[in-house]
């Protein structure tokens, strides 16, 4: 398949989980919430020199293709892993950058004022990590326990879990910390217990099978 046909194949799909489209890269920081979301999630391709109408408008400067390894290796902490692959189409370069989901979850995007944030990748958007999220990739990173744990907090806080509530709402009704709410959202999450949706920007978590 040639450079134009295989472009215009991925295009066809659209922005997707997994797809992004880059008109130009003006601002590497903003380029790393994608790198960042795509490597905290199930990883992805960014097709840069791409509208979000599809139409090839082409990568026109080395300096571009500088900041797009500056996202990944200068403003993404750890560092992520990405690929970077050259096209030419009508005279136009399009750079797809293909990034693995990462084994070092979070891999956080950082700001010019040096402030870290992780994202997920939900539909075609990058989504700021809820604080459970963060708690269940420490939990992975740090290889806690291969079963879960029935305390009397776990007991009382299944008991209070009816239909679907966002973090503030479960910390009120428990009268629980946060971030013992935080924690145990992550491992009932991690071991299948319960569940979280993303619907009207907000995380809304509650128990499966209900």
């Amino acid at each position: 398949m040639d450079d134009k046909r295989y472009l215009l194949r991925l295009i066809s799909e659209g922005e997707h989980q997994q797809q992004d489209f880059k008109y130009k890269v003006a601002d590497a920081c903003k380029l790393a919430k994608s790198v960042s979301a795509f490597a905290n999630t199930e990883g992805g391709r960014l097709l840069i020199g791409v509208r979000d109408d599809g139409h090839l408008s082409g990568v026109r400067s080395e300096e571009e293709i500088f900041m797009m390894h500056q996202a990944a290796y200068k403003y993404c902490k750890p560092e992520s892993s990405i690929k970077f692959d050259t096209y030419h189409v009508e005279g136009r370069t399009i750079v797809v950058a293909t990034v693995p989901p990462s084994d070092r979850k979070p891999i956080y995007a950082v700001d010019d004022e040096g402030k870290k944030r992780a994202y997920i990748r939900i539909a075609d958007e990058n989504i700021v990590a809820s604080p459970v999220h963060l708690a269940i990739w420490r939990e992975l990173q740090a290889k806690r326990g291969t079963m879960m744990t029935y305390t009397d907090d776990v007991h009382y806080f299944l008991g209070i879990m009816s239909g679907r509530q966002t973090l503030n709402q479960l910390t009120r009704r428990s009268r629980l910390p946060r971030h013992v709410v935080v924690g145990l959202l992550a491992r009932l999450i991690r071991f299948g217990v319960a569940r979280w949706e993303y619907v009207e920007q907000h995380f809304l978590f509650s128990l499966n099978g209900v």
